[in-house]
């Protein structure tokens, strides 16, 4: 485990194998120091996960994110198919909302956008208690529900990198959850789908008949029929675990022998449309993100800093400053900005030799960076070119030139 803090409000820990006793451990950190915002996991090992690798874009990165406070958990969403879940539990838990499919897209629509800073699941949640279309105790059943299958997602990552974002997104929280509860009930189904030996399969693949003539011959005509109807790649397992009342251990390993002839296939599902139009639907997650734009300055000048900072926190983008060039790597490292302003003489190094280490670093290799210096010479702009810098601008910088820089860069 490997943890890097950016600044006051971020922290980045990577995780090797997010077993059930290593998320009580991260979750029990988080509520002694009653923590509230966001934890977002990615996976991004994805294409060494086999359970989850099969069939999908392996340059995808897999994110979750669940949201706390002070240490407990509200709500969480993310993953390969988050519609696909918030649908699955609403037939499970308040099937009657289906029946009126139609108002969502009004509701969605009526919801203030200062209001739209979680995911839209969640915020149709509280508009339905508010209006007493469901009770709270349906809609703290889908909340658990959702977290203990992400829960149990995480775990089937190889490796995850967790990041703490700090905020108070959440004005209304319609339950409080104790981690070590959801994390026992994932654990458990996890037990159980490792005791069935299908730990190499992703309850979100679909299962799809290959070989209908094959099957036919192995089943008898009523099993065969009821299989046809089922298994027709557009549900995965999860959702057929609904849909038949039965658990999702038990569905799967029924289907594991026509898996191991070849009779059926477990394939990759897309995730489904939500029920919302694309101007909502960005509205809605405007601010759920936890990236947003970060821009980086390395000068030793705290004149220099601040009238950097008030510029770019100004346009609306994240600022971070660094004044120690031997710190530069490691402050650039853990905040990952977008776009760097990078100071050409300072005490101890120069920007010459950070632009050059910076690039040899793949995470670094096509981020702008920009040299900035008082000295405006043909050699030094040659040589900015040589360590590999996007750009090269003299001081004194005023805010036309910082704007057009960002404007260059950043769209």
């Amino acid at each position: 485990m490997t943890t890097a803090k950016n600044g006051t409000s971020h922290t980045r820990t990577r995780i090797q194998q997010f077993t059930s006793a290593k998320q009580t451990e991260f979750f029990d950190s988080i509520k002694s120091a009653k923590f509230s915002g966001q934890l977002v996991v990615s996976d991004e090992q994805l294409s060494s996960n086999p359970a989850l690798s099969r069939g999908i874009d392996k340059s995808q990165e897999i994110s979750w994110t669940i949201y706390l406070y002070l240490g407990r958990i509200i709500y969480a969403t993310g993953g390969l198919h988050p519609v696909r879940r918030w649908r699955r539990h609403l037939v499970a838990y308040c099937p009657e909302r289906l029946a009126h499919f139609n108002e969502i897209q009004a509701e969605l629509t009526s919801v203030k956008e200062e209001e739209c800073r979680v995911s839209w699941e969640y915020k149709l949640l509280s508009v339905w208690i508010d209006q007493k279309k469901i009770t709270p105790e349906q809609a703290t059943r889908i909340i658990k529900a959702t977290v203990v299958e992400i829960l149990f997602d995480i775990t089937q990552a190889m490796e995850v990198v967790c990041e703490t974002v700090k905020d108070n997104l959440l004005s209304t929280r319609l339950v409080l959850i104790e981690p070590d509860q959801v994390i026992s009930e994932a654990n458990k189904l996890w037990q159980a789908w490792q005791a069935a030996k299908i730990a190499d399969r992703s309850p979100d693949m679909a299962p799809i008949i290959r070989q209908p003539e094959a099957l036919k011959k192995r089943t008898s005509p009523q099993i065969y029929q009821n299989l046809s109807q089922l298994l027709d790649g557009k549900q995965s397992l999860r959702d057929l675990s609904v849909r038949m009342k039965r658990d999702i251990v038990t569905v799967t390993r029924s289907l594991l022998p026509y898996v191991q002839l070849g009779l059926v296939q477990l394939v990759a599902l897309d995730d489904m449309t939500p029920p919302i139009s694309s101007p909502i639907a960005k509205k809605l997650s405007k601010n759920i993100a936890p990236h947003r734009t970060l821009i980086a300055c390395i000068d030793d000048s705290p004149a220099i800093c601040q009238t950097m900072e008030q510029v770019v926190t100004s346009a609306g983008y994240q600022f971070v400053s660094e004044m120690d060039g031997l710190r530069a790597i490691a402050v650039l490292l853990s905040r990952k900005p977008d776009l760097i302003f990078l100071d050409l003489v300072m005490p101890n190094t120069n920007g010459y030799e950070i632009c050059t280490q910076l690039r040899k670093l793949s995470f670094f290799k096509n981020t702008p960076i920009v040299i900035v210096t008082g000295n405006d010479g043909i050699i030094d702009r040659v040589r900015a070119r040589m360590v590999g810098s996007t750009d090269f601008i003299s001081k004194p910088i005023t805010q036309e030139i910082l704007i057009d820089v960002m404007n260059k860069y950043l769209h």
